[in-house]
């Protein structure tokens, strides 16, 4: 019988005081006793909410039975059957929000771990070698283009070859991920657990180019000369600045060029490896995201004597995953709240020396139900600092709309849908970043599932 009041199991983590000089994963794999302990809280609940509430449908109280019973490669088949990426999903889907968000057991108990669930069955079967590859239907003989290689195109080109089509998927950079490689950092998602989830795309026929920047290598009219349809899934890989005074001093970084630096290029090896990166004694990091919490975790690792979030709102309204944000107090991360950056100083050669800040405090909510920030006459400060990174949100390259003035786009500079889910060029579609402006990996994963059903009917003639 299940037994939901048990302790609820949250696994191990590597000791803060360590794991902040390193980069390996902080939060460690459930042991086999572990997992049984929390698969049997699971109540399997018939019209189970946390299932209806996963945006890629996962059969949670199927897959969670299956681990319970000890079959770990059935279950893991039980997950791939609507999601290829679940040691990715395990690890970085803000499952607070969705599934465990909605468990039952949530108030009274606490809910059951579903996270850590799914990262102890993808990265147990993979080990055990109890991963099979998923069927893919007889071909069609259809092309399809993915653009990009992050969460939105790989879980595209995933069951657009399931359903039997031809598909390659196209990567400006060197190396395939996207977001999940440049963005996040190493210890929350390890680079050989990205690796294998490509693996697993490849082994259903899916072939991957890299150096390919679809706007200037190839246009999408090219694409169009030799597949039948194209999936945009470049995500948003441009940041947003502040705007203010002396942001171009040296020693202040968006943080897509700070991550991307640190997690593609791991500059933290340096000189090991070709990409070095400047990091002073005293940072702060512009924002209160999951990029602001990666960005200082990441700029802690580096060895300054101090690293600073400043947010412009309070603790409450800060938008980033709770764990996160505890993960970054354990190492050592300071949090200013109610702070609103105005000027960048720098000295005669041009480098960051301070930050002008004035103090907030909280006035009426803003269109979303977040109080906004109100400016405190008279409470300017400067905060002494040599690296500045900020983190305050990024937006879709307009390289392929500049390019193919046929696709429609928002005033936000995002690809506009109809509501059937089409751009406005015949045979193209999108998701993912590029659509939402900066999302979660879970939300691009679902828009990539739910557009290659839309190809599917499209190349179908439906």
């Amino acid at each position: 019988m299940p037994n939901p009041a048990a302790p609820r199991q949250n696994g191990k983590q590597l000791n803060p005081e360590v794991r902040k000089h390193n980069f390996d994963e902080v939060a460690q794999i459930f042991t086999k006793e572990e997992a049984l302990a929390e698969a049997n809280r699971c109540l399997h609940c018939k019209n189970a909410r946390c299932q209806a509430n996963c945006p890629v449908g996962v059969q949670i109280p199927d897959f969670i039975a299956l681990v319970k019973d000890g079959k770990v490669g059935e279950a893991a088949s039980k997950i791939m059957e609507t999601s290829l990426l679940p040691a990715i999903c395990g690890r970085v889907c803000p499952q607070e929000k969705h599934c465990e968000g909605n468990c039952v057991l949530k108030e009274k108990f606490g809910s059951v771990n579903i996270g850590m669930l799914e990262r102890y069955t993808a990265d147990t079967a993979r080990k055990e070698g109890l991963l099979t590859t998923p069927v893919c239907a007889k071909s069609t003989g259809k092309k399809v283009a993915c653009i990009g290689s992050g969460p939105s195109s790989l879980a595209a080109a995933a069951e657009l070859a399931r359903a039997g089509h031809q598909v390659t998927v196209f990567e400006a950079l060197h190396a395939f991920g996207g977001v999940l490689r440049y963005g996040i950092p190493s210890f929350r998602l390890p680079r050989e657990v990205i690796d294998h989830e490509i693996e697993t795309v490849k082994s259903m026929g899916v072939t991957f180019r890299t150096d390919v920047l679809v706007g200037a290598t190839e246009t999408i009219a090219d694409l169009l000369k030799e597949f039948d349809a194209v999936y945009v899934g470049s995500g948003a890989g441009l940041p947003t600045l502040t705007g203010i005074p002396g942001e171009n001093a040296v020693g202040v970084y968006s943080a897509n060029e700070f991550l991307t630096r640190v997690n593609l290029m791991q500059a933290y090896k340096f000189p090991q490896t070709d990409t070095p990166i400047r990091i002073g004694k005293r940072v702060v990091v512009l924002g209160g995201g999951n990029s602001a919490m990666d960005a200082a975790r990441c700029a802690m690792r580096l060895g300054p004597k101090s690293v600073t979030v400043a947010y412009r709102r309070s603790a409450a309204e800060m938008p980033a995953r709770a764990a996160e944000v505890e993960h970054a107090k354990e190492e050592g991360v300071v949090f200013e709240y109610l702070v609103t950056p105005k000027e960048v100083v720098a000295d005669e050669t041009g480098h960051v020396i301070g930050l002008k800040c004035t103090r907030n405090e909280l006035g009426a909510p803003d269109e979303k139900g977040r109080r906004r920030p109100v400016e405190i006459p008279g409470s300017e400060f400067v905060m002494p600092v040599d690296t500045i990174i900020v983190a305050i949100g990024q937006k879709p390259n307009p390289i392929i709309a500049k390019t193919t003035p046929e696709l429609k786009t928002t005033e936000r500079g995002v690809l506009a849908l109809d509501e059937e889910g089409k751009t406005s060029m015949p045979g193209v579609y999108a998701g993912g970043d590029i659509i939402r402006g900066g999302a979660t990996v879970l939300l691009a994963m679902k828009d990539g599932i739910e557009a290659a059903k839309r190809i599917n009917q499209y190349l179908q003639g439906k």
